[in-house]
C-alpha cells in the first residue's frame, strides 16, 4: 500500500507569532507533509509573510470566520489526509507521523487527538484534561460518536469531499470542527488517538467573554446540525435502528 499524502492545513488570522511557532514545529516532523496550507482570513499582520517564509502554499479567505477559512484549507489540500491545526498549536516532533498511523485503517474516516495548555505550565494537564474530557464526552452523547478538535485533527479528503455539501462554511458563529464532526455523522468512523498530542494556548479560555462565545458558538452549533437529524436519530442510526431520513 502506498503512504498516505498529508496536507496540514492551519487557518490564520492576525496570527504571525503563534504561526511562526506551529510551523517551527512543522518543520521538525519525523514525517515530512505533502503540503502544508495556511488559510489567510483577513489578517493585518505579517500572518501570510511568516507562512511564505516557511515554505507554506498562502489561501486567502476573505469571509471572515474559522469555518470559513477551515473550508477554503480543506477545498484546497491535495493530500489523501488533510490534517488540521491552529495556529497556536504546537505538534510534537511524531504529530503528522502518529496521525497517519492512526488513519491507515482505510474504515476509518477521520482522527482526533489530545492536548495540553502550554500557558498553564503547572495545572495546564489537569485543566486541558478536565476540559477536553467534558467537550469529547458531551459531544460524544451529542453526536451519537466522537467528536473532532480542530487543534489536532485529520479527516480523509475522500470523506471531507462526501460531505461537503453538509458542512456550514457561511456562519462565522458555528464551531466548525463540531460541525464537521456532525456532518461526517454516525455512519462514518471517527477515532479518538489518547497518543496523538499537541501544546495549545489557553487563550480561547481566558476571561467570560471568550467563555460566553464559546459556549453561544457550542449551542448554536447543536440547534443548526439538530434541525437535520436529532441525537436520538443519531443514536438510532449508530445502533443500528430505524432511523429517519436524511441522516448522514
Amino acid at each position: 500500500m502506498s503512504p498516505l499524502s498529508v496536507s496540514v492545513v492551519i487557518p490564520a488570522r492576525d496570527d504571525a507569532p503563534a504561526l511562526e511557532r506551529c510551523l517551527d514545529a512543522l518543520e521538525r516532523q519525523t514525517l515530512a507533509p505533502l503540503e502544508v496550507v495556511v488559510v489567510d482570513n483577513g489578517s493585518r499582520d505579517a500572518t501570510a509573510e511568516v507562512a511564505r517564509r516557511h515554505g507554506a502554499r498562502v489561501v486567502t479567505e476573505p469571509r471572515a470566520g474559522i469555518p470559513m477559512a477551515a473550508a477554503a484549507g480543506y477545498d484546497a489540500a491535495r493530500g489523501d489526509l488533510i490534517a488540521r491545526l491552529d495556529a497556536d498549536s504546537l505538534p510534537g516532533p511524531d504529530w503528522l507521523e502518529r496521525v497517519t498511523a492512526a488513519m491507515t485503517d482505510p474504515r476509518r474516516d477521520a482522527v482526533t487527538g489530545v492536548g495540553s495548555f502550554y500557558e498553564l505550565p503547572r495545572g495546564g494537564r489537569l485543566v486541558s484534561a478536565v476540559y477536553l474530557g467534558a467537550y469529547y464526552g458531551l459531544c460524544y452523547l451529542a453526536l451519537g460518536h466522537h467528536a473532532l478538535w480542530g487543534s489536532s485533527m485529520a479527516v480523509r479528503r475522500s470523506s471531507w469531499l462526501a460531505v461537503r455539501a453538509a458542512v456550514h462554511d457561511d456562519d462565522a458563529e458555528l464551531h466548525d470542527d463540531l460541525d464537521l464532526a456532525f456532518a461526517l455523522g454516525p455512519r462514518r468512523r471517527v477515532c479518538l488517538d489518547r497518543t496523538i498530542v499537541v501544546g495549545v494556548s489557553a487563550r480561547s479560555l481566558v476571561g467570560l467573554a471568550q467563555l460566553r462565545r464559546r459556549f453561544r458558538r457550542a449551542f448554536r452549533t447543536l440547534a443548526v446540525n439538530w434541525r437535520v437529524a436529532p441525537p436520538w436519530t443519531r443514536w438510532a442510526v449508530r445502533l443500528g435502528l430505524p432511523a429517519k431520513d436524511g441522516t448522514a
